[in-house]
């Protein structure tokens, strides 16, 4: 569909909007049209869901390797070396609660090379009120050789834990941020609010009482996913958590408190279900940033919020467009400059049958210098019900890569990027 522009609004200021302003220099494009988008599909394994899909380099040999949270196991796949060759399978942890996982953090948060990893299980989203039958979350300890499985250690938690992402807080400091779907007791999303809580890393991450957690906020009445944005010229990072009220910010503050604003376009919010912020954006007299989100929860619409600087630093400017609706449960998504345009692309995964039947992982491409028009490219038409998505360069031709998991069509894919330079 063709996307239809919506006035300007005025945004009142969010840290949020600072931290999606890093400045990349955007060159104007030439009259040249740009290459067409070109992917080669690469099936890596059968799945069972494919709840969470992660990145990071698991053996410290310097190449990015993939990391699954599946149905019993948890697991990561080595990195060949070059596309098309078979990707090593090596099960972490199985069968860690009576119910199924659901998501992963992985990250290098020590800087030795090598990530370390959290996990979430103990799915049941029916069950609001026992914390020991719904949710769980494990610090995952490595082994000497990281091919054998790894200690889990138990951790506190809230019930229907759901997403978890490592947030650098510091030079050299890490926290662990746990989202569950739910709060205690909540039902339909009515009643307590979602506790997000922060967890400290100790000094002996074995001992599972050192583990301290911090409430970042409970005032959020259903929530799916969160995204982790740099702030240039900080050593800290910000959050975005997208919920039934709309998209949240969260940044831990000065006096080591966390705190969190909620987004809104002339006082409306507009409920979200997956969030991502860009890394790169467009600069000429001003900044101008990008987030999208799958409106609402498990939605139909995919949405890019295009953020311009105001008058002064206090006031930003929101331009708000729906560039798709016509997907089933909307369950992933990445901003990333996919096709080294110079400025990011949207890349969003349905994991339902749309409207013509099929499921997918499309690309949005920004075809004007502000961001009110967009060109849509398949990447997979029908062959991948997307539970979740990662960008990456797992190859190292400078070419971000689309890795996808499947749910229905139990499968977890490569989309090696070949689209010309």
């Amino acid at each position: 569909m063709t996307p239809q522009p919506t006035r300007l609004h005025r945004w009142s200021f969010s840290p949020f909007l600072v931290a999606a302003s890093a400045c990349v220099l955007f060159t104007t494009a030439t009259h040249a049209d740009p290459p067409t988008p070109k992917f080669e599909h690469q099936t890596i394994d059968k799945i069972s869901i494919g709840y969470g899909v992660a990145i990071g380099d698991v053996d410290g040999d310097k190449k990015p390797d993939i990391l699954l949270a599946d149905k019993k196991q948890f697991v990561w796949y080595q990195n060949p070396g070059a596309p098309n060759k078979p990707w090593p399978k090596h099960v972490m942890v199985e069968n860690l609660t009576p119910l199924d996982n659901v998501c992963l953090a992985a990250r290098d948060i020590n800087g030795d090379g090598k990530v370390e990893v959290a996990v979430g299980a103990m799915w049941n989203p029916g069950n609001t009120t026992d914390p020991s039958k719904s949710g769980s979350v494990h610090y995952l300890i490595r082994p000497k050789d990281p091919t054998q499985k790894w200690t889990p250690v138990k951790l506190k938690h809230e019930v229907t834990t759901h997403r978890m992402r490592w947030v650098k807080t510091g030079k050299s400091e890490f926290q662990l941020v746990v989202l569950p779907l739910h709060g205690q007791a909540n039902r339909g999303g009515q009643g307590a609010g979602v506790k997000i809580l922060a967890y400290a890393v100790p000094d002996e991450p074995s001992d599972a009482s050192a583990w301290k957690t911090t409430l970042i906020n409970d005032t959020m009445h259903m929530t799916h996913n969160l995204d982790v944005v740099a702030k240039p010229g900080s050593s800290s990072e910000w959050l975005l958590i997208a919920g039934k009220e709309g998209v949240r910010s969260a940044w831990l503050g000065g006096d080591g408190q966390w705190k969190s604003e909620l987004n809104g376009v002339d006082g409306k919010h507009y409920a979200a279900g997956e969030v991502r912020a860009g890394q790169s954006v467009m600069k000429d007299r001003q900044y101008r940033g990008l987030y999208a989100t799958v409106e609402p929860m498990h939605g139909n619409a995919c949405v890019a919020y295009v953020v311009k600087k105001g008058p002064n630093d206090k006031q930003w400017q929101v331009k708000r467009h729906v560039l798709f609706e016509t997907m089933r449960h909307g369950h992933a998504l990445a901003v990333a400059d996919v096709l080294g345009r110079g400025r990011d692309q949207i890349v969003i995964g349905w994991r339902m049958p749309d409207q013509q039947r099929k499921v997918g992982v499309a690309i949005f491409e920004p075809t004007d210098f502000h961001r009110s028009a967009w060109a849509k490219h398949l990447v997979d038409d029908n062959g991948m019900a997307c539970e979740d998505l990662r960008i990456a360069d797992l190859d190292g031709d400078g070419r971000p890569d689309i890795i996808a998991a499947g749910r229905a069509t139990k499968n977890l894919k490569v989309y090696w990027n070949r689209t010309p330079k």
